[in-house]
């Protein structure tokens, strides 16, 4: 099969996937679109959003849709490592044998990730960085695709770490969860109060998702998108030749160069799901957002005057 038609195939499998996740998850469109383009590139995402807003559902939707393998961690202050990665234990005949945690999975969902201190934060970085796990000196390799789903309650709520910025930085889109609309809300409780039960279809498995992130890799990118790409993520760097005042005025530090990185293979992906063979500046642009904003840290002088990194990537853009 040629690579237009693997991307005119994958059109139409969006589309039939968001609307079997449609059955289950009210709205939501922009959210569920920036999960599934970071599974069609190999990336994590981390969903910010207060509690009741179905995030947890939303996962669990979207991994049965997928024919992947899933594993939820409940994260909280007494989590340890071995909790999340595994442990040796003795067996009858006095051998190490190690027992996999829940890490081994397609999908991992790590459930309000920011409840847990930094040192258990920090057993994930090995996993989503090089999809493998080291134990007692051993390397074992984690099933692909793999693909890491945080959420984080905000972090002005009781009881929160923040992540570090080592860990914000794995992952590809940081996404806002906004609370539904009246009339989104009001269809939630009519479904959600009935006994009706909803069948999700599988519509992939591990090697249909495993092909798309390689059609994806494929995809030819113009030589000015790239530029685009990586003068956008110079420009949220303060303190550099040809930096903006208003960089330099509200924003500690910018993004490395995995946000350029990211920025392209999203907009490829984005370019592919809406039938297009080669992305453009407007893809680019399109999932800026969610790449960037975990990405930009804001100094004192813009949380006093209530600058978001929303305000400061708009003025980029």
């Amino acid at each position: 099969m040629s690579d237009v038609t693997a991307v005119e195939n994958l059109v139409k499998k969006h589309q039939e996937l968001k609307r079997e996740i449609a059955k289950v998850i009210v709205g939501q469109e922009k959210v569920i679109d920036q999960i599934l383009l970071s599974i069609y590139t190999g990336g994590h995402s981390l969903l910010i959003g207060v509690p009741g807003l179905a995030k947890t559902l939303m996962v669990n939707t979207i991994a049965q849709t997928l024919g992947l393998d899933f594993k939820r961690i409940q994260f909280t202050p007494d989590l340890m490592p071995s909790d999340i990665l595994g442990s040796e234990v003795l067996d009858q005949n006095r051998n190490f044998k190690f027992i996999m945690g829940p890490v081994f999975a397609n999908i991992i969902l790590a459930d309000e990730i920011n409840r847990t201190p930094p040192k258990t934060q920090a057993a994930l970085l090995e996993a989503m960085q090089e999809r493998a796990v080291t134990i007692a000196g051993k390397q074992y390799k984690l099933n692909r695709p793999y693909f890491v789903l945080a959420t984080q309650n905000p972090i002005e709520q009781e009881g929160t770490y923040p992540l570090p910025e080592a860990q914000l930085d794995r992952f590809m889109f940081a996404i806002e969860l906004k609370y539904p609309s009246i009339e989104e809300e009001i269809q939630v409780v009519k479904s959600t109060t009935t006994d009706d039960e909803v069948t999700l279809n599988t519509l992939f498995n591990a090697d249909d998702i495993i092909a798309i992130q390689h059609l994806i890799r494929r995809i030819p990118v113009p030589d000015n998108v790239i530029d685009y790409a990586v003068r956008l993520v110079n420009r949220t760097r303060p303190g550099i030749e040809g930096s903006l005042d208003f960089v330099n005025n509200y924003v500690d530090w910018g993004a490395g160069p995995r946000a350029s990185q990211n920025l392209v293979l999203g907009a490829k992906a984005h370019a592919a799901v809406h039938g297009k063979f080669s992305p453009d500046i407007e893809d680019i642009k399109a999932v800026s957002l969610g790449i960037l904003r975990h990405r930009i840290l804001k100094n004192y002088k813009a949380e006093a005057e209530g600058i978001s990194e929303e305000r400061i990537i708009a003025e980029l853009l």
